[in-house]
């Protein structure tokens, strides 16, 4: 069995919900996730923001909005006035349902909820349309096997017990659909698995059910060697390894969620990239045989990065320094991205900056603090073992003209990363590409 991942932008209008039959064979065994349909969940962001302001008019003014755009939909999608009524109390059941909140006293688990409202409408919406041209399918409620535990961390063989047991009932179907994104908290909540999630509910529902393969379809033909939208002459990578895909995404490769790649590594179940907009391209395959060795891969870059500089001189010779530092990043769940040291000081990258002047007041306990914003970390995939010679020093090369503030290599074998202010970022990037490749 295949699990196939559309994106927002690949269900965003009703002629592409139509075109997913054009990649989507119903007679072969597949579970086909869905994103919400381009723009919804922002927009759902809006109206949960409101209601949490407590601007009533405001969030009703949104809904209507935003409702009036699913009744376009709907109308181009369906072609039969049974189908378009179908369609049209689905549409009003979930804004009624979102509406209900503005009587509520706000709290995150309704923002949680009027969040899932998306993706429950598009795979419904696909459902529907599949009905009403005779195609057998089956919607399976995400709700009902996708579940996170008390540290939000997705429970992987509770979901291939439940999902299992599921697909056991239908062994006369082929065609499955359900939602990314949303799931079930320890609690019984309803939940999500943060933005970008869709991809992260394909990659573990494929490890769960030790799935073919799964692909993730979006609007671009692969992960290219550097970013498309920057530099002219990037080119897809037909083949990378999870290690390699890994250090992408984190680091900046839009085109995949970084926490993806992790499940199908951990069960060996090959991920594939592929384009909506040209089905027939060969896109990139993950797998564990895709690295090549003595190459430079690709170029990557994560904005949005703010470095912490911490200078005392009790660091020289002291053992458990680091760990208290660590501590305190580790009480604010707030994950550190670079690290470099010297024997007076430590310099080390965030990207989520919630709990930051929290963080600042309490490192200041061991030394001087200087923080910089508007970061950017430019990491360099490709072979940077040992036994690799010469392509550090291509990439130090490339960015010699620019104020570098950070250089980490060592930590892996596949990865170089620097640091820079944000504004050189483009610079950086075609620089390395040009002396790269």
């Amino acid at each position: 069995m295949k699990i196939l991942k559309f994106g927002g932008t690949s269900v965003g209008s009703a002629a592409r919900i139509q075109g997913l039959l054009e990649i989507v064979a119903p007679e072969e065994r597949q579970i086909v996730v869905l994103s919400a349909v381009s723009g919804t969940t922002n927009a759902l962001v809006e109206i949960a923001q409101a209601f949490a302001g407590a601007k009533t008019e405001e969030a009703k003014q949104l809904i209507k909005k935003h409702k009036d755009k699913y009744e376009e939909l709907i109308t181009e999608l369906f072609a039969t006035e049974e189908g378009y009524k179908k369609g049209k109390d689905l549409i009003d059941h979930h804004f009624e349902s979102i509406s209900s909140f503005a009587s509520d006293l706000f709290t995150p688990s309704e923002e949680k909820i009027i969040l899932a409202q998306g993706e429950l409408l598009s795979t419904t919406l696909w459902h529907y349309y599949l009905e009403e041209l005779g195609i057998r399918s089956v919607l399976l409620p995400a709700l009902d096997f996708m579940k996170i535990d008390e540290d939000n961390e997705p429970m992987i063989e509770f979901t291939s017990e439940k999902l299992g047991a599921i697909l056991s009932q239908h062994p006369d179907n082929t065609l499955f659909i359900t939602q990314g994104f949303i799931c079930r908290n320890v609690f019984g909540e309803i939940d999500n698995l943060r933005r970008g999630g869709s991809d992260y509910t394909a990659s573990l529902i494929g490890s769960a059910i030790r799935a073919e393969e799964v692909q993730i379809w979006t609007d671009i033909d692969g992960m290219h060697n550097n970013d498309p939208r920057v530099v002219h002459g990037t080119t897809p990578i037909r083949h990378l390894s999870f290690d390699e895909a890994a250090e992408l995404a984190y680091f900046g490769a839009k085109i995949l969620h970084p926490q993806s790649v992790f499940p199908a590594q951990r069960y060996n179940v090959p991920v594939r990239l592929l384009n909506t907009m040209d089905p027939q391209a060969p896109g990139t395959l993950i797998s564990k045989e895709g690295a090549q060795k003595g190459v430079i891969r690709a170029v990557a870059a994560k904005d949005g990065i703010t470095a912490i500089h911490i200078h005392s001189s009790r660091m020289l010779l002291a053992y458990g320094f680091l760990r208290r530092i660590f501590e305190i990043f580790e009480r604010y769940k707030t994950p550190i991205d670079m690290i470099t040291t010297s024997e007076v000081a430590v310099s080390l990258t965030i990207d989520d900056t919630t709990n930051l002047e929290d963080i600042i007041k309490e490192v200041e306990d061991f030394g001087t603090v200087a923080v910089d914003r508007e970061q950017t970390i430019v990491c360099v995939v490709g072979d940077f073992s040992s036994n690799a010679h010469g392509y550090v020093g291509r990439v130090l090369e490339a960015v010699k003209h620019l104020p570098v503030r950070m250089v980490s290599y060592g930590g892996s074998d596949f990865n170089v990363s620097v640091l820079l202010d944000t504004e050189h970022k483009t610079e950086a990037l075609r620089s390395l590409h040009h002396r790269l490749f």
